[in-house]
C-alpha cells in the first residue's frame, strides 16, 4: 500500500510538471490604434487565429489605442519584455536603421500592388535589423495611400508655408520642411485633442485616420498625394517566440501570414468606406493639381536620394530586390 501511495504521488507530480510545461500563455499586444480600426480588428483576427491554432496554449489580449503603452513605447516594450508583442508603425523607427523606412518614402511605392512587392523586397533587410535588437516580424499591413489634410484650397506648395502638419515619421517631418510646414510630432490617439487645441493644423495621413480623427470638425479638403503607404508591422519579443514549441511557432507563423493577406483587403475597404465618410462630413476629397503634384515629386525625390544614400547596403539591397 506504501509504494501504491508512492507511485500514485509520483504520477500526480509528472501529470503537474507536465500540465504546467504547456500551461496557457497571455500575450498582452498593445498598439495605438483605435479598437474599430482595420489594423486594430485585423489583430484581433490574428489573435483569434493563433487561440485557435495553439489550442488555447496562446492567448493574446489587445490593448487598442495607446491605452497600455503610447505608439512610440510600444517598440521598446516588446524589446524589454514588457509586452510579449505589439503593434508598430514601423518607419516612426527610421532614425534607428533607414530600412525601418522603407515603406515611407516619397512616392517609392504609391499603390497596394508596390506596397506589397516593396514590403517583400524590404524584408530580409528589415528581419535583419530586428533580429540584432531582440525582435522577430511576423506580419505588417499597409495603410491607405496617404494625401494631404488642409482647411483652406491648396494649389500648389507656396500656399503650405507656415501651416502646422503632423508629422509621426521621417518622411513626413520632412516632405513637410521641404513644403515649408512645420512639422509637429503627434501620436495617433493625440490628432483629435490636438487639431481642436489648434496645435495642428494640417495632417499627411491616410483617409482612415482622417476618419477615425473626426477631421471635418477641423478641415475641410482631402487632397489624394497618394505619397507612400505607410505599414504597421506586429512584432514580438525573440525570446518568447523562440521558447515555444515547434507545433506553436508553426500555429503563429500561419496566423501572420494570413493576417498580412488579409490585411490588404482591409485596408482597401477601410480606405473606401472611410473616404465616404469624409464626403459624407463635408470633406472634399481633390486629385492635386499638375503643379502640386510636381513640385511633391521634387522634394520627395530629394527625400528618397537621401534615405537611400544614408542606408548604406541595406537600402541598396531593398531597392536591388524592389527594382527587379
Amino acid at each position: 500500500m506504501t509504494k501504491m501511495k508512492l507511485l500514485n504521488s509520483a504520477a500526480a507530480l509528472l501529470l503537474c510538471a507536465s500540465g504546467s510545461a504547456f500551461a496557457a500563455q497571455t500575450w498582452d499586444m498593445p498598439t495605438a490604434y483605435p479598437a474599430s480600426n482595420f489594423q486594430t480588428l485585423n489583430a484581433e483576427d490574428f489573435g483569434k487565429c493563433v487561440a485557435d491554432g495553439t489550442k488555447g496554449e496562446i492567448n493574446i489580449v489587445l490593448h487598442a489605442n495607446g491605452s497600455l503603452f503610447k505608439g512610440n513605447d510600444i517598440k521598446r516594450a516588446v524589446q524589454t519584455g514588457q509586452a510579449q508583442i505589439g503593434e508598430r508603425l514601423m518607419s516612426a523607427h527610421e532614425n534607428e536603421n533607414a530600412v525601418f523606412g522603407t515603406d515611407s518614402v516619397p512616392f517609392l511605392a504609391t499603390t497596394y500592388e508596390d506596397s506589397v512587392k516593396l514590403a517583400a523586397a524590404s524584408r530580409p533587410e528589415i528581419d535583419k535589423a530586428l533580429d540584432g535588437q531582440g525582435l522577430k516580424m511576423l506580419y505588417s499591413v499597409p495603410w491607405p495611400p496617404n494625401g494631404l489634410f488642409f482647411n483652406k484650397e491648396i494649389n500648389s506648395v507656396a500656399d503650405m508655408k507656415g501651416i502646422k502638419v503632423r508629422s509621426y515619421n521621417k518622411s513626413t517631418a520632412k516632405l513637410a520642411e521641404g513644403t515649408g510646414m512645420t512639422p509637429v510630432s503627434i501620436e495617433a490617439a493625440e490628432i483629435s485633442q490636438a487639431m481642436a487645441a489648434g496645435v495642428i493644423a494640417s495632417l499627411i495621413t491616410s483617409s482612415v485616420t482622417g476618419k477615425d480623427s473626426k477631421v471635418w470638425e477641423n478641415l475641410n479638403r482631402y487632397y489624394l498625394a497618394n505619397a507612400w503607404l505607410p505599414r504597421n508591422s506586429v512584432i514580438v519579443n525573440k525570446g518568447v517566440f523562440n521558447a515555444l514549441s515547434k507545433d506553436n511557432q508553426a500555429a503563429v507563423l500561419d496566423c501572420a501570414a494570413k493576417a498580412e493577406t488579409a490585411g490588404v483587403e482591409k485596408s482597401k475597404a477601410a480606405d473606401a468606406e472611410a473616404t465616404k465618410v469624409l464626403q459624407a462630413n463635408g470633406v472634399q476629397v481633390i486629385e492635386p493639381n499638375d503643379k502640386m503634384k510636381a513640385e511633391l515629386a521634387a522634394i520627395g525625390d530629394v527625400i528618397a536620394k537621401d534615405w537611400a544614400a544614408k542606408g548604406g547596403q541595406g537600402t541598396s539591397n531593398i531597392l536591388g530586390a524592389y527594382k527587379k
